[in-house]
């Protein structure tokens, strides 16, 4: 079972107030000695965009070095991916962890244009090129396809788009495909469906699903997902972030509930649970209020 912690960048890019550097690596760290082995750093988009990530070159340049950690990035273009390179080549010490470039697109127009100023179609040009160019320098590239199960501003969303986009992502040369319920209006019986026509054609290892809590039903969507054979989540520490472009859209699934759940039916994921809830308690701190995941509340309420 792998989660990929999304907090640092998925989550802190929805505050109001702007996390100094040097506290956002501190998350980093925690999260790292927690055991998850694949954390989300930061975003190398325009600072115009997502002023709370401006310094995404100081995060990635000073990622802490920890064995068996995986380090991701978002890039939307060449320069994103260019300013990745960058900050990797400024880390001087030898055998620092991986850090990979990580991709995205929606599967609506309208969510696409609004999160990226382009098409959907200039937005996935943008991405063979990168992903093309990440991989002459043997980089792995991870893509997220956000607004699968709905669009904040059109609603539904085909299925059919969803799967073109996911096997072209794949075909482009990006290893795996996150799935994005952006707005958190996914049911199981919804995820269901999706994944029955994406497994048709694609090997589960291929995909993960990236569930968002806002009405309750993330856990609900990864145990259908579990059911179907995926055994890769996204989350966030203490259910941190939103989508800036998504009205509405509250944060992402908790990783204390997620990893609560999984190992209580048994599965193995490699995370020390406790000190997992101290990364939680920093990123508490860090925004200056109470989170909204359920297993971080339970555990530091009074006895």
């Amino acid at each position: 079972m792998t989660v990929y912690e999304v907090g640092p960048r998925d989550g802190l890019q929805n505050e109001p107030a702007v996390v100094p550097t040097a506290r956002k690596l501190e998350l980093v760290a925690k999260l790292a000695a927690a055991g998850l082995p694949f954390v989300e750093a930061t975003s190398f988009v325009s600072p115009r965009w997502i002023p709370q990530l401006a310094d995404a070159d100081g995060v990635g340049a000073g990622l802490p070095d920890f064995p068996g950690v995986t380090y991701l990035a978002l890039v939307p273009n060449a320069r994103g991916l260019e300013r990745l390179r960058a900050a990797l080549a400024s880390r001087t010490a030898p055998g620092l962890p991986e850090l990979r470039p990580a991709v995205f697109v929606s599967a609506s127009q309208s969510h696409n244009r609004k999160n990226q100023n382009r098409s959907i179609e200039e937005a996935m040009a943008d991405i063979a090129g990168v992903v093309g160019e990440a991989r002459t320098g043997r980089m792995r590239v991870r893509a997220y396809l956000s607004t699968v199960w709905g669009c904040p501003y059109e609603g539904a969303v085909e299925v059919d788009g969803v799967v073109r986009l996911t096997e072209q992502l794949l075909a482009c040369g990006c290893y795996q495909v996150s799935l994005g319920d952006t707005i958190g209006v996914g049911t199981p019986a919804q995820t269901r469906r999706i994944l029955e026509r994406l497994l048709a054609r694609l090997p589960a290892e291929a995909l993960a699903l990236h569930m968002h809590d806002t009405r309750g039903t993330a856990l609900a969507n990864v145990l259908a997902g579990l059911d179907m054979g995926i055994r890769c989540f996204d989350a966030s520490v203490g259910g941190l972030g939103g989508c800036p472009y998504a009205p509405g859209a509250s944060g992402n699934l908790a990783t204390e509930d997620l990893v609560y759940m999984l190992h209580g039916m048994g599965f193995e994921t490699g995370i020390d649970y406790r000190r997992l809830l101290e990364a939680g308690a920093l990123a508490e701190q860090l925004v200056g209020r109470p989170l909204p995941g359920r297993a971080l509340r339970a555990e530091r309420a009074p006895v």
